[in-house]
């Protein structure tokens, strides 16, 4: 579980610093129809919806351009139709990786995706060779150094956290989908910080990659993956080195 939280953390670290607005608003914006058109468009009553709007905002989304995606969600305005498609494969090393992704055009989103895994090493694999080894949960990492052990178990399990993780430098707090606002909430309320949060996919075993190069190409192939139009997330159950992560992230 180490390393999605890694990845996860880099990626939140990224996102602060990229420049390239638009193309986190059109992968925000699919986000957001999508979920509108699977559960209305109330935020309140589509948890789904209701994460996608807080991501937006926080990326500071002009409120417009949400109601706007909201609304073609909905039908009540004209637009593309999205669907979602889930594509499984392995990375250097032997990872395992899901990509999640959201397309108005399944011929050219697979093509794309079997392109960046096999230039960078990887290989897409046939529908449930790895989904098996994912369980969707709430994942919330904290680094060590902003609070004690104690406290942190003391307010994550009162808010409904159902486990509490060491890692190297982080501590990772595992919810139940439904747990995850609250639990996050929780945290917020007593002022700890947090490093990343998300609903997440996590692997049940990962794999140690303790290969520098091995580990420069994996981060460069899912950076190359979350850097498409069409794909939304992408999951790994690697495990690297803190070490090495600092060598090569």
């Amino acid at each position: 579980m180490s390393g999605h939280s890694k990845w996860s953390t880099i990626k939140h670290k990224k996102a602060a610093q990229d420049a390239k607005r638009g193309k986190e608003f059109t992968k925000l914006i699919k986000e957001i129809t999508v979920a509108a058109r699977l559960g209305g468009g109330d935020p309140e009553a589509n948890p789904r919806l209701r994460a996608a709007v807080a991501s937006a905002k926080a990326a500071n989304m002009p409120k417009n351009n949400i109601e706007r995606a909201i609304k073609k969600g909905t039908g009540e305005l004209e637009g593309v139709s999205y669907e979602e498609v889930t594509y499984e494969g392995y990375g250097p090393g032997g990872v395992a990786l899901l990509v999640e992704t959201i397309t108005d055009n399944r011929q050219r989103t697979v093509a794309d995706v079997r392109y960046i895994l096999s230039k960078r090493g990887g290989n897409l694999g046939e529908p449930g060779s790895v989904a098996w080894i994912f369980e969707k949960k709430g994942l919330i990492v904290v680094e060590k150094d902003k609070v004690d052990e104690e406290t942190l178990m003391n307010v994550a399990l009162e808010a409904g956290a159902d486990d509490l993780q060491e890692q190297e430098t982080e501590w990772e707090v595992i919810t139940a989908p439904d747990a995850f606002d609250q639990v996050k909430a929780g945290l917020e309320e007593h002022d700890i910080p947090v490093a990343s949060a998300e609903v997440t996919m996590v692997p049940s075993s990962t794999v140690e990659v303790d290969d520098e190069q091995k580990a420069a190409q994996l981060l460069r192939l899912m950076e190359a993956l979350e850097e498409n139009d069409d794909v939304q997330h992408v999951y790994a159950n690697f495990d690297i080195p803190d070490h090495i992560l600092e060598k090569v992230a």
